[in-house]
């Protein structure tokens, strides 16, 4: 298991060393403060939610985005200091979009020492084949890779899947969920998938789109962007990240506070009887 997180542990310390990723790394203040919230956050959450197995072996996603470039910079920050006893194996799903720049991610792995594999599956065409016109593609491409990576992470002997999801996608999934789904739910840190055998883990579930951007930024990482759903405009999911980013500009600080409220649940004070037994509820005789 992790040890504890600790705010006193300073694990960006000058003079320390670092893995190979944070050779370049900027040598600021500003920078070293942002890396070390964000590896507590992660560390902070794995510890919450018993993500750690010693010894277990994770696939980390990766696509080439700032957040599955973040989530692998920092678990691999973590492992080379000793405080990840996992073993990782980074993982690109190329869907075949056009253009898609193929030497990148390989070319980003190898040169950090990462232990990776490349899986080419033309989803891409699927979708476009599949979704009408007009349609959006989220929802169809995101079950292909998904079941994609399911697959490669049992073809690997890995046990969980680890994904970049991040506090702003919690949010955002959770008001889609309430405005269009007519239900509570948004992007847990930890479950299990529906045959039982693997984990899906979102170590940065804590984190902020914000601060992932910045660490990106401050990185240079060879951002690859989305040609797919990526391109297009009037998602609802575009629409709530708007509404969130209205809600922060009007309160700042609302959306930590919000993130607090899913992990701070009264089923006494909701409506559903089958999180409380709300039959059971009888005044005490006088």
């Amino acid at each position: 298991m992790l040890d504890e997180a600790g705010d006193t542990q300073d694990l960006t310390q000058e003079g320390e060393g670092a893995h190979t990723l944070f050779e370049d790394a900027p040598d600021s203040v500003s920078f070293r403060k942002l890396r070390k919230r964000l590896l507590r956050e992660v560390r902070e959450t794995m510890s919450a939610h018993a993500m750690v197995r010693p010894g277990a072996r994770w696939l980390v996603g990766i696509s080439g985005g700032k957040d599955s470039y973040t989530l692998l910079s920092l678990l691999v920050d973590l492992q080379w200091r000793g405080l990840l006893p996992v073993d990782i194996l980074a993982c690109n799903l190329d869907q075949g979009q056009p253009g898609f720049p193929k030497h990148v991610l390989p070319d980003f792995l190898k040169s950090n020492g990462i232990a990776h594999r490349i899986e080419y599956r033309d989803t891409y065409s699927v979708v476009k084949a599949k979704v009408p016109a007009g349609g959006t593609y989220c929802a169809l491409c995101s079950r292909l890779r998904r079941g994609n990576l399911y697959r490669i992470a049992r073809e690997e002997g890995c046990e969980a899947l680890v994904l970049g999801h991040h506090r702003d996608d919690s949010l955002e999934t959770f008001f889609l969920n309430m405005f269009h789904g007519g239900k509570l739910a948004a992007m847990p840190a930890k479950l299990l998938n529906d045959d039982g055998d693997l984990l899906v883990l979102r170590p940065l579930i804590a984190s902020s789109e914000g601060d992932i951007a910045r660490f990106a930024a401050a990185m240079r990482f060879p951002i690859i962007p989305c040609d797919l759903c990526g391109s297009q405009d009037g998602l609802q999911r575009n629409a709530m990240k708007a509404f969130l980013a209205d809600m922060e500009r009007n309160n700042p600080g609302r959306k930590d506070v919000i993130a607090k409220a899913l992990g701070n649940i009264s089923p006494s004070h909701l409506h559903d009887a089958r999180l409380f037994d709300f039959a059971a509820l009888m005044p005490k005789d006088r």
